[in-house]
């Protein structure tokens, strides 16, 4: 465990400029800094954001540095390590136990904006959910759209590894305590065979492992709509394949913008106009061109 004065140390006492930031492990990918500061400059406030590789171990040690932060956003594997160290939980946060959005005005506050993000990034590729949902993974994402889609009324399937059954089993039960909603969990090589909308929220295919994919080449042709939640590269195999099946195709690209800026709006009050959220997504696509 690193002591408070080496985290304050090793980030090179430039904590007191410091204002807003990711935290998470790894993050050396993240294109974070580069949306963030976009939606700063677009809403004219001028801010600092940062990128902060914390590991499990050291997160307790590194509360002084993020409570001396204005907010800050969170990634795997703190989503929900970071819930006992916050003063208050609100709205989806509480009701999912996973944020990934902290304000810091007085109290440490938990949101979580992947919800929204998610939602409105599948409206914006015009992809509706509802029907039959199957959603690989059973992390702090998968928990999201667990819960999103069951209170839309879909027919949700969860789809985990082996060795992941159990916990898939558990967020299923917290979905059921939570919405009195039951899903369904399996393996994920014994997938349904209509599907309406497959969402992946597992890492796999994500940079710089391109060349894997979630699930085998005979499923997706049960899919009519594919959502992929990695979004380093944005045409990730699973997209490649399943688009020349013919199925509606999104990349977790759009959802990553979406969920900034309602978390700015949260931290700023800020509020962005459609054509400058279009712009940015376009623009982080480009920008997302140098890990390759």
């Amino acid at each position: 465990m690193q002591s408070y004065f080496k985290i304050f140390y090793k980030w090179g006492y430039l904590l007191m400029n410091l204002q807003f930031g990711l935290i998470g492990h790894p993050v050396f990918h993240s294109i974070s800094p580069f949306i963030h500061s976009r939606l700063f400059e677009l809403s004219k406030i001028s801010a600092d954001y940062r990128l902060f590789d914390i590991s499990p171990n050291d997160l307790a040690d590194s509360l002084p540095l993020l409570n001396s932060l204005c907010g800050y956003n969170i990634t795997i594997p703190h989503k929900q390590r970071i819930i006992p160290f916050l003063d208050a939980l609100c709205d989806k946060a509480d009701l999912y136990k996973c944020v990934n959005t902290v304000k810091n005005d007085g109290s440490s506050v938990g949101f979580n904006t992947d919800a929204s993000g998610f939602l409105s990034a599948l409206s914006f590729e015009k992809i509706t959910l509802n029907g039959n949902v199957t959603i690989l993974g059973c992390g702090g994402v998968a928990r999201i759209f667990c819960f999103e889609s069951v209170l839309r009324g879909c027919n949700v399937t969860l789809a985990a590894r082996n060795q992941s059954i159990g916990h898939a089993e558990r967020l299923a039960a917290d979905v059921k305590t939570a919405t009195g909603k039951t899903i369904h969990v399996t393996s994920i090589d014994k997938l349904p065979q209509n599907i309406d909308i497959l969402i992946n929220a597992t890492p796999v295919g994500m940079f710089p492992n391109i060349s894997q994919m979630p699930i085998a080449d005979a499923d997706l042709k049960n899919c009519k709509a594919v959502f992929n939640a990695v979004y380093n590269p944005i045409e990730t195999l699973l997209i490649k394949k399943s688009r020349k099946n013919g199925a509606k195709v999104a990349s977790g690209m759009s959802m990553l913008i979406f969920q900034a800026v309602f978390a700015h709006k949260i931290w700023t009050g800020a509020k962005f106009s459609d054509a400058d959220i279009f712009q940015l997504i376009l623009d982080s696509k480009e920008n997302l061109k140098k890990f390759g």
